[in-house]
């Protein structure tokens, strides 16, 4: 299986959930590095898009940031997503950590959310995150058997159970959508 791995906002292709997922030595996991603050959101999109072309991936994970493209990736092309605390509402969000793009920038990749089938997702949260506070929208759109919220995790995925996490999720992905 091919998942194509995003981290958020001035974190590395090389975080929490792309450690864990080599763990798991069955996958192949593209992770590619995202200057957020050089390119504006549609352009981070349309470099997505052109990946998810290219290498097909059949599940997107997505964290903070990363799981706002995730989502909207998964809204455009129906590919399983799972998110770890995104950041839904970016333009909101990324101003307080320094981000200078204007909230317009953000409009055309948030409005696939639109689009979204919330039963291709999966999403955990932390009950602490100490970045995002507002996880009850993320509640409210995301809810389904597949959303998590560890009443003990922060922001960061390394405070989340993202191993058990990604094996119950990826083994479900695996038998619903018939990955090899």
């Amino acid at each position: 299986m091919k998942i194509l791995n995003l981290h958020g906002y001035k974190g590395s292709p090389e975080n929490s959930a792309k450690k864990i997922l080599d763990q798991f030595h069955c996958y192949e996991v593209l992770s590619p590095a995202l200057d957020y603050d050089r390119i504006l959101p549609v352009q981070v999109f349309a470099e997505l898009t052109q990946i998810v072309q290219e290498q097909s991936p059949e599940v997107l994970v997505g964290t903070s940031y990363g799981g706002f493209f995730a989502a909207a990736l998964c809204a455009k092309y129906r590919i399983p997503a799972i998110l770890i605390s995104p950041c839904l509402l970016p333009f909101v969000h990324l101003p307080r950590l320094g981000c200078e793009w204007s909230v317009r920038e953000y409009f055309p990749v948030f409005s696939l959310l639109s689009e979204l089938d919330v039963n291709l997702t999966a999403t955990i949260i932390g009950g602490k995150d100490e970045i995002i506070n507002t996880h009850d929208f993320t509640q409210n759109f995301l809810k389904n058997p597949n959303f998590m919220i560890h009443p003990d995790g922060m922001h960061s995925g390394a405070t989340l159970p993202l191993q058990e996490f990604f094996s119950k999720i990826l083994k479900e992905f695996s038998k619903k959508y018939d990955f090899k």
